[in-house]
């Protein structure tokens, strides 16, 4: 590159004043001043000519001095440039420093950051003779401030960005670093953790959350993949135990992820709390087997409805004929062995009566049919029931049941069913005890405090494992093999205790060494006083004149026992096997017909329809009509009797329940 032009050269002007009315000596000295420093620097004359240029200008401008020396700045570095000198030039005093910095325009080396001073000089008259103009580029420098500034900005925004999603997160955020110190601990660590994120701050991760068990695996597994990057963890999702503040292990996910900084290495530990989860999918599966549970007995509800209907009718044949032919025994040979025969065949239908009933009664859910009971009572005629069982498996019953104990206003037949399961299953257990003598002991207690009276059974058998204890009660859980238990005796029987407002649980007190249950039922005594045993002793008597019953029902036997037992009371029957032939009956009758007996579900016409009928052609017979049925538990039956509002009598019945029904029937003949 050319020299630059020495201040001493001699040369015309060019709008301007020439620098050689300096002395040579101080012209070498500002051509040595000005050319050493490390800005460029320029001498223009008040007209805007160049007039020296060192050389760190020459190399910014990019042109030998020839092109620069003499000519304008506009020449050089463009209007702008020149514009910002002159308003620079005449602003200041006629001598002095003026200084600015900022963006300008230089021509063809484009937009540039410029700090420089444009400093005055005079002639020996005060005249200005010339500007010295030193400047520094800076674009460079100001463009990695802006970067920075950029930067900076950029990282606060993504700080805060962080910040906000790790300290609201759901999930637990631990970050470590290589040596297993806490270097980050949000709130949400805080809350699932226990302890204060300045608490957790440079603690071992290990000795906060870890628990002691698996320690020695985190430890290995760390230092291991630090030493070789091999690891099983990393980027895997994890179901484990972690340890709380207060020594607390929980079920948490965890998933880890390494974050290199430069040469650090982070590892975040993302944790969630499994056990709010684990505890609503256990509620959620405990739900799920309680609609399951309730679908399988709505199941049993129904086939019991279905079945019913066909176990009642013999049922009810069997009790029938059995009492009748007590009455024909009389003055028989052997009759009062084979009338003792006939009650043991009484009783166990009655009980086989009693077990579909309660079975009904739970799927139908009707309100129990209450009476004034000793619970004493109760318990003897179950062991006498299953006396001949208890015998021939070498069981012996204890019993302490004080007299003197308060009434219970209850089903008793229900409570007779629960205490016989009971028994059963205790005497069942007993069948695996192969040593020493085989017990039962109940007794029974009143309790003041409570009003209560409570009925322990317990067996000196091997006991309820304790890790059933807990599911005993669950239907269709069962310890019994395949074919010898259904599951439901013991969920059946706590229902029926409930629904009379007890309690039937495990006994904490049991002191024969097996198992042991505690039954404790509410003393209702004004149930128990307000109602007695009322019976139709005020109703009106059937009358001797032979009233003429209809009798319909499909089972022919069950029409002919009916037909019997009210001709037993001074009625006349007449048997149809359906609607349609009672209709027949009916309209060919040779005396008029005063009372109705009608079972409800038939074939060639049932009882509601036959009931519609009678509505439409003999109104005054539908006062005088009753329904007897195996089953009601359907809805269209239940249904039609609500509707109808007559009087109803389940299968199996007694002699008695006919007359009582005869006789309610009667009284609402206005001609009675």
């Amino acid at each position: 590159m050319d020299e630059p032009l020495s201040i001493a050269e001699e040369r015309p002007a060019r709008g301007g004043t020439a620098l050689d009315h300096l002395p040579v000596g101080e012209n070498r000295f500002v051509d040595a001043l000005l050319g050493g420093i490390i800005d460029c620097a320029t001498v223009i004359d008040p007209a805007g000519h160049y007039l020296y240029a060192n050389r760190h200008f020459l190399d910014f401008v990019k042109r030998p001095p020839s092109e620069v020396i003499g000519n304008t700045v506009a020449q050089v570095l463009g209007d702008a440039v020149h514009g910002s000198y002159q308003a620079a030039l005449h602003s200041p005093p006629a001598v002095g420093t003026v200084g600015s910095d900022g963006w300008l325009d230089c021509g063809t080396r484009g937009r540039r950051y410029i700090k420089q001073t444009i400093t005055a000089y005079p002639h020996e008259n005060g005249a200005v003779a010339g500007y010295i103009v030193v400047w520094r580029d800076l674009t460079d420098l100001k463009v990695q401030q802006t970067e920075l500034v950029r930067r900076i900005e950029a990282q606060a925004q993504a700080d805060a960005y962080h910040a906000a999603i790790v300290n609201n997160a759901l999930d637990a955020i631990v970050v470590i670093d290589e040596t297993g110190a806490v270097v980050d601990f949000n709130p949400a660590a805080v809350s699932i953790f226990g302890y204060g994120r300045d608490e957790a701050m440079g603690r071992q991760v290990a000795d906060l959350i870890i628990p002691q068990t698996l320690r020695a695996a985190h430890d290995r597994g760390l230092a291991n993949y630090l030493q070789s990057g091999a690891t099983r963890i990393l980027g895997q999702r994890l179901e484990l135990e972690a340890l709380r503040s207060n020594g607390e292990q929980i079920p948490v996910e965890l998933t880890i992820t390494e974050v290199r900084l430069g040469e650090r290495r982070l590892f975040a530990a993302h944790l969630r709390d499994l056990g709010a989860s684990r505890h609503a999918q256990a509620q959620i599966e405990h739900q799920r087997e309680t609609l399951h549970q309730k679908d399988k007995l709505a199941a049993l509800g129904s086939l019991l409805a279905g079945v019913a209907h066909e176990l009642n009718n013999p049922l009810s044949i069997v009790i029938g004929q059995t009492m009748m032919l007590r009455e024909k025994l009389t003055g028989a040979p052997l009759a009062d062995e084979l009338a003792q025969r006939s009650v043991k065949i009484e009783i166990a239908a009655h009980r086989c009566a009693r077990i579909v009933r309660s079975f009904l009664d739970m799927a139908r859910q009707r309100k129990h049919q209450r009476k004034s009971v000793q619970i004493a009572g109760i318990v003897e005629s179950a062991l006498e029931l299953l006396s001949y069982n208890l015998k021939s498996s070498g069981v012996t019953v204890e019993t302490d049941l004080p007299p003197a104990l308060p009434l219970l206003w209850i089903d008793g037949d229900q409570i007779h069913q629960v205490i016989v399961n009971l028994i059963v299953n205790a005497c069942q257990a007993l069948e695996e005890k192969t040593d020493g003598p085989r017990r039962i002991r109940i007794e029974a207690s009143y309790n003041p405090a409570g009003d209560t009276v409570s009925l322990r059974l317990s067996d000196n058998g091997t006991g309820i494992p304790a890790s059933i204890r807990s599911r005993i009660f669950d239907p269709y859980f069962t310890t019994k093999p395949q074919g010898t238990g259904t599951g439901i005796g013991l969920a059946v029987s706590r229902g029926l205790i409930e629904s009379h407002g007890g309690t039937l649980d495990l006994d904490p007190g049991a002191n024969l060494g097996g198992a042991g249950f505690l039954i404790v039922l509410p003393i209702d005594r004004a149930e128990a006083e307000a109602v007695g045993e009322a019976e139709f002793n005020s109703l009106v008597q059937p009358g001797t004149t032979e009233r003429h019953v209809l009798i319909i029902d499909d089972e022919i036997e069950i029409a002919e026992l009916l037909a019997d037992l009210v001709e037993k009371l001074g009625f006349v029957a007449t048997v149809a096997a359906s609607g349609d032939e009672a209709k027949i009956r009916l309209e060919r009758a040779d005396r008029p017909i005063e009372v109705i007996l009608c079972d409800i579900r038939m074939p060639s016409g049932d009882g509601p329809a036959f009931f519609d009928w009678l509505c439409e052609h003999y109104p005054a017979l539908t006062e005088r009509i009753g329904f007897i049925t195996g089953d009601t538990l359907g809805p269209a039956a239940g249904r039609f009797l609500a509707r109808s509002g007559c009087p109803v009598l389940e299968k199996p019945f007694m002699p008695g329940d006919i007359e009582r029904i005869l006789k309610s029937l009667v009284r609402a003949d206005p001609s009675a």
